[in-house]
């Protein structure tokens, strides 16, 4: 039988609390009995001002990652049980929970030459994003889609997934995935695939990509809307080109970046232009050097990552020098400020926005935007 603790109440004299007395101290513990908690206790922490997130800024060093990844390579294996050889980044704020942030997941995946991480399907959604390296393929509902250092790389929920390293390097990688939030909400499912991996072929590009991957074009063949985005990979070519443009466009005198210096591409579904994935949202940033950005706020939680370049990146009074590889996490509601260095500096960010649009939570501040907090 399962058996819950009672919060303790206890009267105190304080402003906009009823007065101590053995009648109220008599009323609470009825309350107790009974498995309640009145309001007028708890409304400060119920019903803050603004948010008062548990989860704080942190940096995690891509180095110190890697290192530790490829100690596990040489003692934990990959198989079922275990699944992944994938380390999660545990926010110090959120009492040791394997979560970046109340809402998403990131690790450092590893895979070993010659090495296969089996197949399974859960109800999270999933990305890779790749720092650094190539040689493995994600295989996808039996579509083999190849990792290469740049690109971004989905697998929405409930999708059949294993990966296999063809080459004869190891290789790491981040996974994001909407963990936490799936975890909160009781709503996750998981299953076992093949023990084996469905197709070990080496494709140059995905059937996704050969369908999908055209600016502009999407297959009449496959009408309607999309929950995800049908495509498994945006090359990082393609997202290269595309924030170089927008600072070309910008030198020339013409409209296009997010601010001075800062130029910016959200992953999008081709087939409705919304989203990727449910739960995420995932872009690219690109700072000119020495480019520093408008402090902002925005409720909902954010992981960036940083991919060419180093600078430094502020979240409320935390300061981190950054370089490539290294991870931050932006708990909701925090002033960010991010500051290039003397290269041009780009970053991955990936963040829980979609749903807090959708519940119509979603509310964001701008240093000097005229019309200061949007709801």
């Amino acid at each position: 039988m399962t058996t819950v603790s009672p919060v303790t109440l206890r009267a105190v004299d304080a402003p906009g609390q009823p007065t101590p007395s053995a009648d109220l101290e008599e009323l609470y513990r009825g309350f107790e009995r009974e498995l309640l908690v009145p309001l007028w206790t708890e409304i400060g922490d119920l019903m803050p001002a603004s948010p008062t997130p548990a989860a704080v800024p942190h940096a995690w060093r891509w180095a110190e990652l890697l290192t530790l990844a490829r100690r596990s390579g040489e003692l934990v294996p990959v198989g079922r049980g275990g699944e992944r050889r994938a380390i999660a980044l545990a926010n110090p704020g959120l009492g040791g929970a394997p979560f970046a942030t109340p809402t998403l997941w990131a690790a450092i995946q590893y895979l070993n030459p010659r090495e296969d991480a089996p197949v399974h399907r859960h109800t999270q959604h999933a990305f890779r994003f790749v720092v650094e390296g190539e040689g493995v393929w994600t295989v996808v509902d039996g579509d083999p889609v190849a990792m290469r250092r740049g690109d971004f790389l989905l697998t929405p929920g409930w999708r059949f997934h294993g990966h296999h390293n063809q080459s004869d390097a190891p290789m790491a990688w981040l996974d994001g995935l909407d963990i936490p939030f799936s975890h909160a909400m009781d709503s996750a499912f998981f299953e076992f695939g093949p023990d084996e991996v469905s197709d070990r072929s080496t494709p140059d590009r995905s059937r996704s990509e050969l369908l999908w991957a055209h600016p502009g074009l999407r297959p009449v063949s496959r009408p309607g809307p999309a929950v995800s985005s049908p495509l498994a990979a945006y090359r990082w070519q393609h997202t290269d080109a595309a924030l170089a443009d927008q600072l070309a466009l910008e030198a020339a005198g013409h409209p296009g970046v997010v601010e001075p210096g800062h130029a910016a591409v959200r992953f999008t579904n081709p087939a409705d232009g919304g989203d990727v994935l449910p739960t995420i949202r995932a872009e690219m940033h690109r700072l000119r050097p020495g480019t520093r950005t408008a402090t902002r706020r925005e409720v909902g939680s954010s992981v960036w990552q940083v991919f060419n370049g180093d600078g430094g990146v502020r979240v409320g009074e935390h300061a981190f020098d950054v370089a490539a590889g290294d991870l931050v996490a932006v708990p909701s509601w925090a002033p960010l400020t991010v500051t290039a260095g003397d290269a041009p500096l780009d970053l991955f960010r990936f963040s829980d926005t979609p749903v807090y649009e959708r519940l119509h939570a979603h509310r964001v501040w701008v240093e000097g935007a005229p019309e200061g907090e949007t709801a």
